[in-house]
């Protein structure tokens, strides 16, 4: 039962109504990819050893694309820069706190390697030159995340810039579940304050333990509120990154909220 009570300012908006649209190169080839290793980043590297081009990534990708003009390319300077990173990455720097598995084939199928977080270091030799797919399996339990704006600008069919938005795509990109969206296993997951009932007929579960990795769900608001858990306190508080809450469709952070009734805490956490 909904504990309704009196709105706050900024909400997260309705849902829209367009057909969801999944990741594609085009989002992943703007301007937050830019050629250089950085803290929450999975990079792949044209040359053993951790030489050569850089391609730096957020978001799992199940087919990286083979034609020039639109593939997911090197992109730091060096040997290998403008070239597909299909079949033509040695090394790795995995700078995510995420495990992230490279595959032999596209759609994260055939033979893969597991690169655990932190792991720099060559590909082994099945993977070697031969990578067609990755995918980031998601947070493991305890360490804090560094808060960081990096949404690729992919609504997955909720309104763009708004909480639900930016909370599928780390769905999609950090917990393991890329082809997350408003429609997700056959549920439209709507509003936010309703994901805490579409993840329970899909098979997510809900309860009251913050944990990095989590979504918080705020249901008592008029249309409810989404954000993503980053840390976590001993005293059982959080802090959550968001988008269309203190800034108006735009990223923030708050700190040491609470799972509680209040209009600017959360009710439920989602583990994907």
């Amino acid at each position: 039962m909904k504990h309704l009570k009196k709105t706050v300012t900024l909400v997260c908006a309705a849902v829209a109504l367009a057909t969801p649209i999944l990741a594609s190169p085009a989002y992943a080839a703007g301007p937050l990819r830019n050629g250089y290793c950085e803290d929450g980043e999975f990079c792949y590297y044209y040359n053993s050893n951790n030489a050569g081009s850089i391609s730096d990534l957020t978001v799992s990708i199940a087919d990286y694309g083979d034609n020039p003009s639109t593939c997911w390319v090197f992109k730091g300077a060096g040997n290998g820069y403008g070239q597909c990173i299909k079949n033509n990455a040695a090394s790795v720097w995995n700078r995510s706190n995420s495990t992230v598995r490279v595959y032999y084939n596209s759609g994260y199928a055939g033979a893969y390697q597991n690169i655990s977080a932190g792991y720099k270091g060559n590909l082994n030799s099945t993977l070697y030159n031969e990578n067609a797919s990755h995918q980031f399996l998601g947070t493991p339990p305890g360490g804090a995340q560094t808060p960081r704006d990096d949404y690729d600008g992919n609504p997955r069919g909720f309104v763009q810039y708004n909480c639900t938005a930016f909370a599928a795509y780390r769905i999609a990109s950090r917990l393991g579940v890329p082809t997350f969206n408003n429609y997700w296993k056959g549920v439209h997951w709507g509003d936010a304050g309703h994901w805490d009932d579409a993840a329970r007929v899909t098979g997510v579960t809900v309860n009251k333990t913050p944990q990095v990795g989590a979504i918080a769900v705020n249901d008592v608001h008029k249309v409810g509120h989404v954000a993503y858990v980053n840390k976590v306190y001993t005293d059982g508080s959080f802090d959550v990154e968001e988008y269309n809450w203190n800034n108006h469709l735009r990223y923030g952070t708050r700190s040491h909220v609470h799972v509680s009734y209040a209009q600017a805490d959360f009710q439920w956490m989602l583990h994907f």
